[in-house]
């Protein structure tokens, strides 16, 4: 994949060749990086007018993603208030001499957080993102296997991990998906949701007609709850995320041999 950077009407883009038909234009959250997906044959003038034509977009969508709410750096101390499955709960830290760490959700509101005195911020992150994606799995195995039966496809693998533009992704030859790591702090509902939109592309890669007939046949109120996940602040710890994926994107030149 040939990767460059280019100045389109004063907007820095990246532009990335790949062997696909069409281009794709997106932007991208937290500070509104755009990206171009072009046919590796399609001329640079010819991407520059397929990406002006969009700038009004472009813009609008950047505009967005600068006035959205931002959470605050997490120091994982006491009184910070950290999601939990849409949840909020307010953590109190408690140190010992013990060299391990342990999480315990107290009531519907509060966390407990067990660490090491001399402990270190990004040790006390690394302890509660493994704790989250514990959590994450434990709630999203029975969901796999639930809309997996429904949906009528069957994943060959499925996991975990930090993303900064997409809240799932998943390859359809190989039958896998993967779950953005930052999910353990949604509703129960987005979950549901982003492993429909994966499991759709097992169906049909693309967002077609076919993709959209399939999420409004299995999940009637999915542009809802897509609209109510994306609108949630950025965490400061994954900070960048999309829907299905997050970023807006849009087919933008189906005649890409110019």
């Amino acid at each position: 994949m040939n990767t460059e950077i280019v100045d389109i009407a004063g907007t820095q883009v990246e532009v990335h060749r790949k062997r696909i038909k069409n281009l794709h234009l997106g932007v991208y959250p937290p500070n509104g990086l755009v990206r171009v997906a072009a046919p590796a044959a399609m001329s640079l003038d010819a991407i520059k007018v397929a990406v002006l034509t969009r700038m009004a977009w472009v813009r609008r969508k950047q505009d967005q993603f600068a006035r959205q709410d931002r959470e605050t750096p997490r120091r994982y101390v006491s009184g910070e208030t950290h999601y939990v499955f849409g949840r909020a709960r307010r953590l109190t830290v408690v140190t010992s001499n013990r060299k391990s760490d342990r999480v315990e959700l107290h009531g519907n509101d509060r966390i407990l957080f067990h660490v090491p005195h001399e402990s270190t911020v990004e040790q006390r992150r690394n302890w509660m993102n493994a704790w989250y994606r514990a959590e994450l799995r434990r709630i999203a195995a029975p969901r796999i296997e639930k809309w997996s039966e429904l949906m009528g496809v069957s994943p060959n693998s499925w996991g975990i991990r930090q993303m900064k533009t997409k809240w799932g992704s998943c390859n359809p030859v190989k039958k896998s998906v993967w779950l953005n790591l930052e999910l353990s702090r949604k509703p129960f509902i987005a979950i549901d949701y982003v492993i429909v939109h994966e499991f759709a592309h097992f169906v049909s890669p693309r967002h077609d007609e076919l993709f959209v007939s399939i999420l409004d046949t299995y999940m009637p109120t999915w542009r809802q709850v897509r609209a109510d996940l994306n609108a949630l602040p950025f965490s400061e710890g994954l900070g960048t995320r999309c829907s299905g994926g997050r970023a807006s994107s849009i087919l933008v030149c189906p005649n890409p041999t110019q």
